[in-house]
């Protein structure tokens, strides 16, 4: 009799066992749910956005590769006016431009940060890195609308709204995350590479250039790509300095608008059901397209650097 209880205690789980069976129930039903919410939003807006070809019947040429936005009117050939890519066109322009003006600086703030004075720049350009990632959208496009704006009117004359004023605004914006992640991928590169650079004869420069910089390079395209993505979704500060004509950019200066900027100005005046909500829908639907080839794009740059180490 002894020897059965003996063996029940032996074989009875103990409580911190119990403890770990509960927290692996809790942290699974948190990936369930997460998995669901984020499936449940792909679906949503999917099915939202589809209502455009499905339900309205308009042709996917004459969406993204119409120029004439007005979808409550009719072209001159009698189609419905929904065609997207004056937006499309704009979102890329002022991402793209953004990502290359503010990726040299970017990288040069974090080779000074990591490798020329890390001290100093732990000191004073981290806290502003951190201090720019705070400030609010609506902040940067006050100051955009202020600063930004009359000064592209000044120096290149029209009204100073357009891709231009809202480039200078979004390089401001996304420069504090293409630093940090940066900073992150340089730091990451071991000590031992620049030992053995500096053995070797290199110079500083040489060792930071030939080695650090192209040792961090996932780690760096990365940091843009999520620039990018950045860029590419933001739409208050965006909308107040581009000008907001859904028309096909002729220039850097004249007004332009991007999917966000369009969105924004229109989800609140239009009816669920009608023709013009959907085809705001299914701009969404190209930003939410576009969001998952960013983070597949951060995904494979991570792989190929991981093969390549």
């Amino acid at each position: 009799m002894q020897d059965q209880k003996l063996a029940k205690q032996l074989f009875k789980k103990s409580k911190t066992a119990r403890y770990e069976r509960v927290g692996r129930l809790m942290c699974f039903s948190a990936l369930l749910l997460i998995m669901a919410v984020v499936i449940g939003i792909i679906v949503f807006i999917a099915t939202k956005g589809m209502s455009t070809f499905l339900k309205d019947h308009i042709k996917m040429t004459d969406f993204f590769a119409g120029t004439l936005w007005n979808p409550g009117a009719k072209t001159p050939s009698g189609h419905a006016a929904v065609g997207a890519l004056p937006m499309i066109v704009g979102s890329f322009l002022v991402t793209i431009l953004a990502a290359v003006i503010s990726t040299p600086f970017a990288i040069g703030t974090a080779v000074y940060m990591t490798e020329i004075s890390p001290k100093r720049g732990a000191k004073v350009l981290q806290p502003v890195t951190e201090l720019l990632v705070g400030i609010p959208s609506v902040v940067y496009g006050f100051i955009g609308l202020s600063v930004v704006v009359p000064f592209v009117r000044h120096l290149f004359g029209g009204s100073g709204f357009g891709i231009l004023s809202g480039t200078f605004v979004l390089f401001v914006m996304i420069l504090p995350t293409i630093v940090s992640m940066t900073v992150d991928s340089l730091k990451s590169v071991p000590q031992y590479y620049r030992q053995a650079s500096m053995a070797l004869g290199a110079t500083k420069w040489q060792t930071i250039w030939k080695v650090v910089l192209r040792a961090a390079t996932p780690g760096i395209l990365t940091a843009i790509v999520f620039g990018m993505a950045r860029a590419f979704g933001e739409a208050l500060a965006v909308q107040m300095v581009i000008g907001n004509a859904s028309l096909m950019p002729v220039n850097l200066v004249s007004p332009a608008s991007t999917l966000t900027s369009v969105l924004t100005a229109g989800m609140g005046n239009t009816v669920m059901g009608s023709l013009q909500n959907d085809a705001l829908w299914s701009l969404a639907l190209v930003l939410l397209i576009m969001s998952l080839f960013f983070n597949l794009l951060v995904h494979f740059i991570g792989r190929k650097g991981a093969f390549s180490k």
